[in-house]
């Protein structure tokens, strides 16, 4: 039987594997609205069920963090998740003054909200800074992304979300938000093998809870929140490349693991959905939000590597002699 290259196509699109499921949910949303329904059973869960597969995926997500790193990588994760988690704090502070938790509700911005903002802020692509580093960066610098990864999920956005003097989530409910994250960790170190099995599903899953988040979406609504994302996207390498530069030089870095940290997660296009779910204050701004970000998703992927290459070649414009050390064979983990 002939093969067609869906997989490969799906891939050629940056982060493809959220972005394209996550659309075709958002047409049979738009187009066939009572299909899953229709049919029921499986079919309908699988429309409806993106909660209980991003709670698998959150576990499954934390088996692949190692607390055994080293005090570099420690150092170094612990410094650009810091710098970029403190960048959306002070972000949705300012935002959160004039905003409050609703979306802006009508005018050239309407849906942009400070949720949207600061969930877009929070989540690093750690696919593409894992290659990233791989191609520009130190070996070590690849496994920083080992403690970044704590940045996945709806915690962190609900913490800033609190400090920010919005809608605060009860202590249960922040607890909650990290446990399937915590159980995985957990998991993977205590058993390598429960760890390399948990870890293979990450990407897996991806596409099922982006069809199922699609699935709530409004389609007519996707070509503004597209042009929309696309300043949030460039906002994002900005208002977050700046001071992660900075701070990797300060850490003895070159500056190049900061840039290539400054890009928006693919599942960080579920974090909206979550935080409506905890925290029904925030239902009206989870619909654009979540669309702010995929479109996101995109932006960055398409910037950061453009901004790391040029920031990498003007380095070593600067210091040919010291060439960053190959990072082939470094494990590599985590999710775009």
């Amino acid at each position: 039987m002939a093969q067609i290259p869906i997989k490969r196509s799906i891939e050629r699109v940056p982060g493809g594997m959220m972005i394209v499921p996550l659309l075709a949910g958002s047409l049979i949303a738009t187009f066939l609205p009572d299909a899953p329904k229709f049919f029921g059973s499986f079919t309908n869960a699988l429309f409806t069920g993106a909660l209980p597969i991003l709670a698998v995926f959150y576990v499954c997500m934390g088996a692949g963090i190692d607390v055994k790193a080293t005090p570099y990588i420690l150092k170094k994760g612990g410094v650009l998740l810091v710098t970029k988690v403190g960048a959306a704090v002070i972000v949705g502070i300012v935002l959160g003054h004039f905003l409050g938790e609703r979306p802006v509700s009508s005018g050239l911005f309407m849906g942009v909200s400070t949720l949207a903002v600061v969930a877009a802020m929070n989540d690093t692509n750690g696919g593409l800074y894992m290659a990233l580093m791989g191609q520009y960066g130190r070996k070590e610098d690849v496994g920083a992304y080992t403690l970044m990864s704590l940045e996945s999920g709806p915690f962190l956005t609900m913490v800033t979300l609190g400090v920010a003097g919005l809608s605060a989530f009860p202590w249960q409910t922040l607890v909650g938000s990290i446990l399937p994250l915590v159980a995985g960790m957990l998991l993977g170190n205590l058993d390598r093998d429960m760890r390399d099995f948990l870890a293979r599903a990450v990407p897996v899953m991806i596409p099922f809870f982006a069809l199922a988040l699609g699935a709530g979406l409004d389609l007519h609504k996707v070509w503004q929140a597209g042009l929309l994302g696309i300043g949030l996207g460039i906002a994002v390498v900005v208002v977050t490349g700046i001071p992660l530069y900075f701070a990797d030089r300060l850490t003895g870095g070159t500056g190049v693991a900061g840039v290539a940290a400054a890009n928006t997660a693919g599942n960080a296009a579920a974090v909206p959905a979550l935080i409506a779910a905890a925290n029904p204050v925030y239902t009206d701004a989870a619909r654009s939000a979540t669309l702010l970000v995929a479109a996101c998703v995109v932006v960055t992927a398409i910037l950061s590597p453009i901004l790391t290459s040029t920031v990498a070649k003007r380095y070593q414009q600067r210091h040919p002699d010291r060439a960053p050390r190959k990072a082939e064979d470094t494990p590599r983990r985590g999710v775009a």
